[in-house]
């Protein structure tokens, strides 16, 4: 499997792709890209992808790949890069409906151990005709359990990672597409998140997020107990605009209500991004700082929770589109971002210290 190293060039803060050594700096400031699957691999079209760190130290990948994004023969493939290992494992299917898209795959281990994998599935002509799946694997991602409904309403989505909250019950970020047009997204689409308590194994459902566009593919933390925020892709259409901005929500109530949508100083052009929270309480974020393009992709780091995000850096840039970021902090404290790239038929894997964000430049 290829995994050859794409070299970064950095000179004033602006990434540069290149087949050339990059300049000397500091290991604590370097950024290792990767490029992880490309066209060679299933699924010439290829798009939102996830990564997990499992209990043994393997790394997981999923995503989703057919002849194109609505098509039937789309299914969900996973990857293993074990402990200690170089190449990746070639690919297989772990989801795959007869007669129907699936997307937008999400694989996280939960604390139990068992591994979740979350995904859509069309049973129409476009998202807002979604329903979200789930397999459940008890034996570190080898095998998976039947499919199950977890969300039926038309229009259900997922595509951000869960988070386990202070109460050991695990947040799903989802969200309801409608409008059933490939080119925008109806003002009325609202993200959401089921709460799942895993001792009686029961689902409940948040009061959803409205804003004056719609939104989608929420990105929660927990700030305290009771107090979380989300960043929340903008709804709404692809045409040029100056007013392109993220969506910010807040709950007061430990994640069961959330405050209206509003515009955040982030720029956001109708594309996904992620945001977690780091060991050190420090919050990451990474998306596209721009409000008509999905480049450059930008990484932020808030220490002051969510107050000030005075460190940045560019981490993808140039004559390209980097989307559907997804970033976890490993048990080495390693960040790794992935995301998809040159007209949505590659997956790139970044890793790097935090200390590459908030020392760079220094």
């Amino acid at each position: 499997m290829l995994r050859g190293l794409l070299c970064l060039s950095v000179m004033f803060g602006v990434v540069a792709w290149a087949q050339v050594d990059p300049p000397r700096v500091p290991d604590r400031d370097n950024i290792e890209t990767y490029r992880l699957f490309g066209p060679e691999h299933p699924g010439i079209y290829k798009h939102p992808a996830s990564i997990t760190e499992l209990a043994n130290g393997d790394l997981y990948v999923s995503y989703y790949g057919g002849s194109d994004e609505y098509m039937q023969d789309t299914a969900v493939y996973g990857s293993r890069l074990k402990k200690g290992d170089t190449q990746w494992t070639f690919p297989a299917v772990i989801a795959d409906t007869p007669d129907h898209a699936d997307g937008n795959p999400v694989v996280w281990q939960a604390p139990d151990g068992i591994v979740w994998l979350f995904y859509n599935n069309i049973y129409g002509k476009t998202w807002s005709d979604g329903r979200v799946m789930a397999k459940l694997s008890h034996d570190g991602a080898v095998t998976w359990s039947d499919p199950m409904v977890i969300a039926f309403e038309p229009g259900s989505m997922v595509r951000g990672q869960p988070i386990v909250l202070d109460t050991g019950e695990y947040l799903v970020p989802l969200y309801q597409e409608t409008g059933s047009d490939t080119e925008m997204t109806a003002s009325d689409t609202s993200s959401y998140f089921l709460r799942y308590n895993p001792k009686d194994k029961t689902w409940k459902e948040s009061g959803r997020i409205k804003s004056a566009t719609g939104n989608l593919q929420a990105q929660v933390v927990q700030i305290s107990p009771e107090y979380l925020i989300t960043y929340i892709r903008r709804g709404g259409n692809f045409l040029p605009t100056d007013k392109g901005y993220a969506i910010r929500s807040e709950s007061r109530d430990g994640g069961h209500t959330w405050s209206e949508g509003v515009e955040s100083q982030f720029k956001n052009p109708n594309s996904a991004l992620d945001l977690i929270k780091l060991k050190n309480g420090h919050l990451l974020m990474v998306y596209n700082d721009n409000m008509n393009e999905r480049t450059p992709l930008t990484v932020v780091v808030s220490t002051d929770n969510d107050k000030t995000w005075p460190h940045r850096r560019d981490i993808g840039g140039g004559d390209n589109t980097f989307a559907y970021p997804y970033a976890i902090q490993t048990s080495d404290e390693k960040i790794h971002i992935i995301f998809t790239q040159n007209r949505r038929t590659t997956i790139s894997h970044c890793v790097f210290n935090e200390s590459a964000i908030t020392e760079f430049g220094k």
